[in-house]
This record gives C-alpha cells, sequence and structure tokens, in this order.
C-alpha cells in the first residue's frame, strides 16, 4: 500500500494482494488472474518475501519470473541473510538475481555483485551497502531478460553482453 502513490504518479494501476498463510493460495490465484489478465511477460519479485507455491510458479514459464535475492548466492539462503552474513564475519556481501524455481533461492542466477564489509559494520551496515547492490543487479537481470540476452540452461544462465 505504501507504493500506491508512487505507481499512481506514474500511472501504473496498482494493485494489493496481502498475503496470510490462511489465504496464500486463493491470493495467489487471484494475483495469476490478474497476470494473465494484463498479459504480463516478466514478474520481478523485490521484497516479496514468500515462496510461490507450485500453482503459481506452472501458471508461467520457467523464464518469466526473475527474484532478487539479497546475498551472493549461494551463500545465505532464504530469509535474513544480512545477519546470517554478519554472524558467520564474511567479508564480502552481495546480491544475486535468478530465475525463481520450485527450490527456494536455487534458480539460474542471471547476475551477481559483491562489496566488500569489514568486522565493524553491524546488520544494518550491511543491509545498507547491500542494498544498492541489490538495485544495481535487478536492473541488470531485468535489462538483460527484456533484451533477450539470457540464455537459461540446465540450471545456468549465459548472459550476453549488451
Amino acid at each position: 500500500p505504501t507504493l500506491r502513490p508512487i505507481a499512481e504518479t506514474f500511472g501504473i494501476p496498482f494493485q494489493c494482494f496481502p498475503i496470510k498463510p490462511e489465504n496464500k493460495l486463493e491470493q495467489e490465484k487471484e494475483e495469476i488472474k490478474l497476470l494473465n489478465e494484463l498479459d504480463v511477460e516478466l514478474i520481478v519479485l523485490a521484497r516479496y518475501m514468500q515462496v510461490l507455491s507450485n500453482q503459481f510458479l506452472g501458471s508461467f514459464s520457467y523464464d518469466q519470473i526473475i527474484n532478487i535475492h539479497h546475498s551472493f548466492l549461494p551463500a545465505f539462503i532464504g530469509r535474513c541473510p544480512y545477519h546470517q552474513a554478519h554472524k558467520r564475519g564474511v567479508k564480502l556481501i552481495g546480491a544475486t538475481a535468478h530465475y525463481v524455481t520450485e527450490e527456494l533461492d536455487e534458480g539460474p542466477i542471471i547476475d551477481q555483485h559483491v562489496i566488500e564489509v569489514t568486522h565493524r559494520d553491524e546488520p544494518a551496515d550491511l543491509m545498507r551497502k547491500g542494498g544498492i547492490i541489490e538495485r544495481n543487479v535487478l536492473a541488470n537481470a531485468v535489462r538483460a531478460h527484456l533484451d533477450d540476452r539470457i540464455i537459461p540452461y540446465k540450471n545456468k544462465c549465459v548472459v550476453f553482453a549488451e
């Protein structure tokens, strides 16, 4: 709901589907219906923080859904990767854009970047630094997808330069 004014400023239709465990499948059905009605070519998950059901994934092709994950996969899959990274004392954090599959954060990787961190960085610092990388990685992945520069193959992606 907080993004409604931004979407409306640009003339973009805004819909919100609040998802709770008890209504997840019904809400996903409504999302699928709307996405199909709008003939959406690409679905981008940014801060979605939900695992898509097989029902949802089965409604779209394997290269039609991109997720941005706030770690340098395959490290720190799932929730709270910056806290996981801080706990492990890593020296690099990153972001990964990948196509979505049934396995959490295991889809073919489209783009990744990293940035150095130190022992002085707290989780909030990692989130701030990582946020910049996340935006760039997601933009690169979406651009490559829309430019038809990606060939997914055996859970990998060949990404051609611009």
